[in-house]
């Protein structure tokens, strides 16, 4: 279906993903407008680009739009919603509206509980003439989508609202399938597997992590990436004080050679490596390898933001698994930069998360010297008591309310009162909440 000449209207459009599809529409030469209940840093660029935005929302809002389009946090008794459906304009979810916008183009769409944001900027950095659409920011375009005028789009497919099912894929590129966001599958784990089975067969091309427990079992025609066999050789260096990852990439007895990715760790050469088999059929090695240097990084995924005397680090790792994977990365920075001490600071993310999880966080943080954790990033959830002083008291954990950014040092505040400051060693912020605001020197 061709969107042109419509209007479209979108509601909560300073979100990451509906802020991207209204920069991606407005490239395609569809007037766009949005509103959203606050301002911030991604209303401010696109109203800067030219899209009016309202805030807060605002009942006239989507007068004159063909079309309105709402994140899924807005709900159905929201005025704009309800204005639009008095005026007879057609309202879709942004999981309705994938279809409708993604269906004539090719794209490569990258799912998977962790590591999909960065394989989909790595496949961006790839695909240079290819338009993305991120869940994050990338450091190579500064913003969470490139338009341009091309028949490939490179997408982050979300799991976490089944809208991955809606984004028609070419390619369908799955990192993992740890289970993750369980509410949105009753917590049933068969139609969790499902999904994922689901999105795969939508695409003519499966590219797909065969180490997974679950994707490695799947009856499908698939590329299958065999990490533990198939990446060899990794090491890690630093260029120009940036880390990198350099690992050897042979696949099915085929040799493709070495390739270097911005970043450190065994999942930043798996990542690549998806990214990567993804193409090589019909992009040459040396051209893959090539554009591979233009990614820079995504912005809260392994965030340097300082790299003097105290190194302060945010990531946006929220599950046990990221980070594990994480701490292990800076490991290995650690011993590139020969730095001592590392410093955790944990703002767990949602209730049911820490729950369902419980004992895989009570041990992940394994090997940092010092431990913070901060009140609960609830995301809206209703508060449920947990024991945190008791279930991670191994760590003799320091418990803040939050944290003050200070040129190249962290003071931790209780009451607000300093408890002491960091001043030296690795500082990682571990966080989907707030905090990434905080370590950047913001006050919340």
């Amino acid at each position: 279906m061709s969107l042109k000449p419509q209007k479209i209207h979108f509601i909560g459009i300073g979100g990451i993903g509906i802020s991207a599809l209204a920069r991606f529409l407005k490239a395609q030469g569809i007037e766009v407008s949005g509103s959203d209940m606050a301002e911030g840093a991604v209303t401010k660029q696109l109203k800067s680009m030219g899209i009016a935005v309202n805030i807060p929302h605002c009942k006239e809002a989507p007068e004159g739009a063909d079309l309105v389009i709402h994140s899924a946090i807005i709900k159905s008794d929201n005025i704009e919603i309800l204005r639009a459906k008095e005026l007879g304009i057609p309202v879709l979810s942004r999981k309705e509206a994938l279809c409708m916008i993604l269906g004539e183009k090719q794209v490569y769409a990258i799912a998977g509980a962790h590591g999909k944001s960065t394989t989909t900027a790595i496949l961006s950095a790839i695909l240079k003439e290819a338009s993305a659409l991120i869940g994050a920011e990338s450091k190579e375009f500064h913003s969470n989508a490139r338009t341009l005028n091309s028949p490939l789009v490179v997408f982050e497919a979300d799991e976490s609202d089944k809208s991955f099912l809606f984004c028609n894929p070419y390619c369908a590129i799955v990192t993992n399938a740890e289970p993750e966001h369980m509410e949105t599958y009753g917590h049933n784990l068969e139609e969790f597997h499902q999904a994922y089975y689901d999105f795969l067969k939508l695409a003519k091309k499966r590219v797909i992590n065969a180490e997974d427990e679950f994707l490695g079992k799947l009856d499908l025609e698939a590329i299958r990436l065999y990490p533990s066999k198939e990446i060899c050789e990794i090491s890690y260096t630093l260029k120009d004080n940036q880390p990198q990852t350099r690992f050897r990439l042979i696949h099915q007895g085929k040799d493709y050679g070495y390739f270097e990715v911005y970043g450190l760790g065994e999942h930043i050469a798996i990542d690549a490596a998806l990214a990567i088999l993804s193409v090589v059929d019909f992009m040459p090695k040396d051209l893959i390898a090539q554009n591979l240097q233009n990614y820079k990084g995504i912005k809260k995924r392994f965030d340097i933001l300082e790299s003097e005397k105290c190194v302060i680090i945010d990531d946006y790792a929220h599950h046990p698994t990221e980070i594990r994977a994480t701490l292990k990365a800076i490991k290995k920075y650690q011993e590139l930069i020969n730095q001592k001490e590392i410093c955790a600071i944990w703002q767990p993310h949602k209730y049911s998360r820490i729950l369902d999880n419980l004992e895989d966080f009570i041990t992940c943080f394994e090997g940092v010297n010092q431990l913070v954790i901060l009140p609960v990033y609830s995301a809206g959830e209703a508060a449920i008591p947990i024991d945190f002083e008791g279930l991670f008291s191994h760590y003799n954990p320091v418990f803040a309310d939050c944290i003050q950014r200070e040129k190249n040092q962290i003071k931790l505040l209780k009451n607000n009162e300093v408890l002491f400051t960091i001043q030296e060693g690795i500082i990682v912020g571990f966080n989907a909440g707030n905090l990434t605001y905080q370590l950047r020197g913001g006050i919340v």
